[in-house]
């Protein structure tokens, strides 16, 4: 059972999510007159076929989705299972999801896969990834753990 603390401070956790998805969706709706990215350089090449649907993702973990962003470009969609709380993002480019993981809270852990993000609970992605596969993020992608070398 959670202590009134504890279930203060995930449902902050969940407003400040849901709150970051807004902002990045409102973020990439506004730089839909941007130029078409670069095509794919060979040996690069896109996934295969449609992109899975944030209804498809859920499906495969046994949720229905409750729809928060649903955008041009980014699709977000809230969900609960046994696992926990969790949101399901899916993007329409490479371009745009890159965008969106530039900007992704670091203080979160997520899940990554072809064009869809996870966002939740380390507890929650490590179950969820058994049955969505992707690469879970745990610290700030932004940051490279390579050193760069000094200058001059």
């Amino acid at each position: 059972m959670l202590t009134h603390s504890c279930r203060t401070g995930v449902a902050r956790n969940i407003r400040v999510v849901a709150t970051v998805v807004l902002a990045l969706s409102f973020s990439l709706a506004c730089s839909a007159g941007q130029p078409a990215p670069a095509p794919v350089a060979a040996g690069n090449a896109a996934p295969a076929g449609p992109s899975l649907t944030v209804e498809q993702l859920a499906e495969k973990v046994g949720c229905k989705p409750e729809i928060q962003v649903d955008a041009v470009d980014i699709r977000t969609g809230a969900c609960k299972t046994s696992a926990g709380r969790f949101f399901i993002s899916t993007f329409v480019t490479q371009s745009g999801k890159d965008q969106w993981m530039d900007q992704a809270p670091e203080y979160n852990p997520h899940l990554v896969g072809d064009l869809w993000t996870v966002l939740g609970a380390r507890k929650v992605l490590d179950e969820l990834r058994t049955e969505l596969g992707g690469d879970l993020h745990l610290t700030d992608h932004r940051v490279s753990s390579t050193p760069t070398p000094p200058t001059g």
